[in-house]
């Protein structure tokens, strides 16, 4: 089993959880969310890169073979209720399963504990948001059971395709989903925590949009430097967030070996627009 993160600060007050003995020492403490909530999770190089168009699965190579971020993916994914992919991110991952045992294996009967101590069912339902219905039907995902966001369009062309144990939700004719309605739609199905790990594209729009409570950052030790336009991402591509601009509060910081794990609040969020629509 690996050493236990390392908390270099944390501020006093945030949400807690029952964990099970095991995460909680991996983790060094408890966490939490209020619910509902919507809470992405990226791993960067130390100069902003969370995607490599070029590389398949170019979020491992960034993550550098950190167990670290592999168990603070699990746990995220622990606490989901549904984890939003996008139409990239599933074909990039053609064995994805995006479960948290998957990720990281030593800790699956507790990370099952937790999902019990929670009131969650067995797994999250994984939702991938695809406007034009582009994703390859035979991707073992469908298979095991999924949801698919999409429009009119992207139904259609789906229809009869999908194994039947996935679900096609219809959001309109734009096939320029909105992501207020993708959210809507998992709130809907009684969805109260969603993990964003789709890309840089969809998590920009989210953030445009003011959908994101929480952002988890790891942050490894590699550079990746530049080749030219769109040879990087960052994590708010095709995303102008300035100005006013997005502000994130700091909630904690860990440590493990060469990686840091950052928390932040950001402005917006379901739960500012739950108040305000309350």
């Amino acid at each position: 089993m690996m050493e236990p993160l390392e908390v270099l600060f944390e501020v006093g007050g945030l949400p807690t959880t029952d964990l099970p003995d095991e995460l909680a020492e991996l983790y060094g403490g408890s966490i939490g969310f209020r619910e509902p909530a919507l809470y992405s999770n990226f791993v960067s190089t130390i100069d902003g890169v969370v995607a490599i168009p070029s590389v398949p699965r170019s979020n491992a190579l960034i993550a550098d073979g950190s167990d670290g971020d592999r168990f603070v993916m699990g746990l995220l994914r622990a606490f989901a209720d549904a984890v939003l992919i996008g139409a990239g991110t599933l074909a990039s991952s053609p064995k994805g399963t995006w479960l948290p045992e998957k990720v990281f294996p030593p800790a699956k009967d507790a990370f099952a504990e937790l999902r019990r101590r929670l009131g969650r069912r067995e797994r999250p339902e994984i939702a991938v948001l695809t406007g034009h219905g582009s994703v390859a039907p035979e991707h073992p995902l469908f298979a095991s059971g999924a949801v698919v966001l999409t429009s009119d369009a992207g139904a259609t062309r789906l229809e009869g395709v999908l194994p039947e144990a996935s679900t096609i939700l219809t959001l309109g004719e734009e096939t320029v989903i909105d992501p207020q309605l993708a959210v809507e739609a998992l709130l809907e199905r009684g969805h109260g925590t969603i993990l964003c790990e789709a890309g840089p594209h969809t998590h920009g729009d989210l953030l445009a949009s003011a959908l994101v409570d929480e952002l988890f950052l790891t942050v490894s030790p590699l550079l990746a430097g530049d080749r030219g336009h769109m040879s990087r991402y960052g994590l708010a591509e095709a995303a102008d967030l300035m100005l006013p601009g997005v502000r994130g509060q700091l909630l904690s910081v860990r440590r493990h070996e060469d990686h840091v794990f950052l928390r932040y609040d950001l402005a917006g969020g379901l739960g500012s627009n739950a108040d305000a629509a309350g």
